[in-house]
This record gives structure tokens, sequence and C-alpha cells, in this order.
């Protein structure tokens, strides 16, 4: 139990960390593409989530859901960005449909669960 406690402190230190260090970058280079941002804390909170199911340990929900929606948030930007789209993509309106979803998602995995 104590071993546990304090790699999910040590983890979340080098989370913690890793987002401070890709604040900065993003701060400092500010020719990098819109959404990189976004994408690395996705990245960043998205392997949080990984690690700790790699280590047979729950995975946080709510860090789980906002990497995947900081994911898609960075995604659709750097679309924008790179294709030159003549429209504008409904990124609110993507990010709520993928909520919708990963809150569904879960529902019916916990109602699986039950039963």
């Amino acid at each position: 139990m104590e071993n546990t406690r304090k790699f999910n402190t040590v983890l979340d230190t080098i989370a913690w960390g890793a987002l401070f260090l890709l604040w900065g970058i993003t701060e400092m280079f500010t020719s990098l593409p819109d959404g990189t941002g976004a994408l690395g804390v996705g990245v960043i909170l998205v392997s949080l989530n990984l690690v700790l199911l790699w280590k047979g340990l729950p995975m946080n929900g709510f860090t789980g859901t906002m990497g995947i929606l900081a994911l898609v948030l960075g995604g659709l930007l750097l679309a924008q960005s790179f294709l030159h789209l003549s429209f504008d993509l409904p990124v609110f309106a993507i990010l709520l449909l993928v909520l919708g979803v990963i809150l569904l998602g879960r529902a019916l995995q916990l109602n699986r669960n039950e039963a």
C-alpha cells in the first residue's frame, strides 16, 4: 500500500514536471503551430494513465478524460493549421461529442461490470 502511494506521488510529480516543461516550451517558441500545447498535454495525461494501467493500478478518470479531450483538441487545431480548410471546424461541438462518448462508454462499462 505504501509503495503504491509512493509510486503515485512520484508519477504525479513527473507528470507535473512534464506539463511545466511543455508550458515553458510553448511559451518560449511562439512559432509552434496551434494545437501543439494541447496535443502535448494530452500525450502527458494519457501516458500517465497508461503507466498506471501497466502497473495494474486504477486509472484516474479525470486525467484520462482530460487527456483524451486535449488530444482531440490539439489534433483539431493542428488540422486547421496544416490543412487550410475552407471552413471552420466546430471544435467545441466535437469536444462535447467526444466527452459524451467517453461518459456513455464509462456508464456502459460500469453496467457490464455489475451484471
